[in-house]
């Protein structure tokens, strides 16, 4: 497994952001292609170990096209410049919580959670979390977790949701429009000989959290 490789097609990539380039260095695309390919089976193994749910998952189940599609967005550079795979027991368009590990120079991150979930399952996670805050509670203020996780979602209402009290003393955690985290990491993360150990254990929490979420999502599905 060659990170390097990885890093160094993703910032040729990011210079040269067009599609003739890309024709003519497609080779190294594949070979970057192939060295996150050979990451992701090692994580989706590491991960495994501790959860049973994704022993079935294959890598092909977890990548995405490197295509980025342009028609409403006023970027029309056509190629992603960061390689993501989603690791979900239930695929990784499902509205479960997942593993996610993303590459890309200077912004790396390792991530999950419920992302944009439709706005009937919205109000259930909510009131789950209003419902069993305290349990919630010890999950996400943990010290553990927040070493990896310190904030919960990227897009927040400005008032408290619908149908909950405003004087709610959490109310913050009800306002997130996703139920999602991230860990942040430089680039050498993926190349310390310890990154394996280092990301298993930041998916161990992030499974604490997730665990939560599904079980909601779970109920709400049945």
């Amino acid at each position: 497994m060659n990170v390097a490789v990885i890093f160094h097609f993703l910032k040729e990539l990011a210079a040269n952001n067009n599609r003739e380039w890309f024709n003519e260095n497609r080779d190294k695309y594949e070979l970057a292609r192939l060295e996150f390919e050979k990451l992701l089976s090692t994580v989706i193994t590491r991960i495994a170990m501790f959860d049973e749910s994704i022993q079935s998952v294959q890598v092909k189940d977890c990548t995405y096209r490197i295509y980025r599609d342009t028609r409403f967005s006023l970027d029309k550079t056509p190629y992603k410049t960061h390689f993501g795979g989603y690791i979900n027991a239930k695929g990784k368009k499902s509205n479960h919580c997942g593993y996610y590990i993303h590459i890309q120079p200077g912004n790396c991150l390792l991530a999950g959670g419920s992302i944009c979930p439709p706005p009937k399952l919205l109000k259930e996670l909510r009131q789950a979390v209003y419902d069993n805050i305290d349990e919630y509670i010890a999950i996400v203020e943990d010290p553990e977790f927040k070493k990896y996780f310190p904030v919960i979602g990227d897009d927040f209402l400005k008032t408290a949701p619908k149908g909950f009290p405003k004087d709610f003393k959490y109310i913050d955690y009800l306002k997130c429009k996703e139920y999602t985290c991230s860990y942040k990491v430089p680039d050498e993360f993926f190349t310390s000989p310890d990154f394996l150990d280092k990301t298993e254990d930041a998916y161990k929490q992030l499974k604490r959290f997730g665990d939560f979420v599904n079980f909601t999502i779970d109920e709400f599905e049945e």
